[in-house]
């Protein structure tokens, strides 16, 4: 007597959960960007300002500084922290990974593009991109595609572009914008070209659903994004915060537009952290004090592009090489820019 054996039955896909990821990024993002941006663009074109500078008033204390700023800065930013380490930690379990795979996985210029413009509705600071990309690595998302949509949130983000237009002017809005599209782009190549990875193939990742439940499973990375990221980041903006008086003098004429305060706005830059837009508005001070246009040109490439506390965020995500490569990359084309303002003078 025969014996039939039927085979196993494929496993049906989940639609549901990229669906749920993308409802959880429109909702989140137009709470937490688009509609408050929305508002703040009308607020612009009246008042040629988007509000005071978040280093104004540094207190005497390095404590009391770092204290002030950290209280400021995160008041400014939780919901969109919050908002990072959610989608980072989703796009692990709801997206399938061979989808990740095809769309940025492959170790060529067409994914760093993709990120690039992944990242562009983002519109998040780089500490809140942070936990997204790191998420992606995690996916084994290629590193020049991660590198691009992390740089892009910051530096190409529409709404800062609107607003710097209005406050600044739109030639600093156009110099960002062409400046930022390079850098984001050359830094994204040359961290491709230069960590060596290796690239799995799309065909021979099977989604096939963990083995755990969804909500054991998501909790996990959760915990496992919000340990590699959020504590250094806490730290390392307490600390920046007392160092704000040193890396960025306010006394009228004293960043004058030389050379030596290209160099030292641009480096000052990479450092920092400040919220999302947060750069116009310190930049504008400063100017008022006597700033030069070069230095504030590099500042404002710079100041939103990397900090301290946001390379530490990655420092699991992406190797060392990867995260010297932005920090110099960033730094120089801040220079760049200064320089190339200054012959023009």
């Amino acid at each position: 007597m025969t014996q039939l054996t039927s085979a196993a039955p494929a496993t049906r896909f989940a639609w549901w959960k990229p669906l749920l990821f993308l409802l959880v990024v429109i909702i989140g993002l137009w709470y937490v960007k688009w509609q408050p941006y929305y508002g703040k663009a009308f607020t612009a074109a009246e008042t040629h300002s988007i509000g005071k500078s978040i280093l104004a008033g540094a207190d005497a204390s390095p404590w009391r500084a770092a204290l002030d700023y950290a209280m400021v800065y995160f008041l400014a930013v939780w919901i969109a922290a919050v908002l990072g380490v959610l989608l980072g930690s989703l796009v692990q379990v709801l997206i399938p990974r061979n989808w990740l795979l095809r769309l940025m996985g492959q170790n060529r210029f067409g994914s760093a593009l993709v990120g690039t413009g992944l990242g562009l509705p983002g519109m998040m600071c780089s500490c809140c991109a942070a936990p997204v990309a790191a998420g992606l690595r995690q996916s084994q998302v290629s590193s020049g595609a991660a590198m691009a949509f992390w740089l892009a949130n910051p530096v190409l983000n529409p709404a800062t572009l609107i607003f710097m237009g209005f406050v600044l002017g739109w030639q600093f809005a156009a110099i960002r914008l062409v400046a930022g599209v390079i850098m984001v782009l050359g830094i994204a190549w040359l961290v491709q070209r230069s960590v060596p990875e290796r690239i799995a193939s799309p065909v021979a990742i099977q989604d096939t659903g963990p083995e755990e439940p969804f909500l054991q499973r998501w909790l996990r990375v959760l915990w496992r994004l919000f340990w590699n990221t959020i504590p250094l980041y806490i730290v390392a903006v307490l600390l920046l915060g007392a160092a704000r008086v040193w890396l960025f003098p306010h006394a009228d004429g004293a960043v004058g537009n030389t050379l030596f305060w290209v160099v030292v706005m641009a480096l000052a830059g990479c450092l920092f952290v400040i919220p999302t837009a947060a750069e116009i508005p310190i930049v504008q001070t400063m100017m008022l004090a006597g700033m030069g246009i070069a230095p504030a040109l590099a500042l404002l490439l710079t100041l939103p592009a990397v900090s301290v506390p946001s390379l530490l965020m990655l420092h699991r995500a992406f190797p060392a090489r990867a995260l010297w490569i932005a920090l110099l990359g960033v730094a120089f084309s801040g220079m760049l820019v200064g320089v190339l303002a200054l012959g023009l003078a």
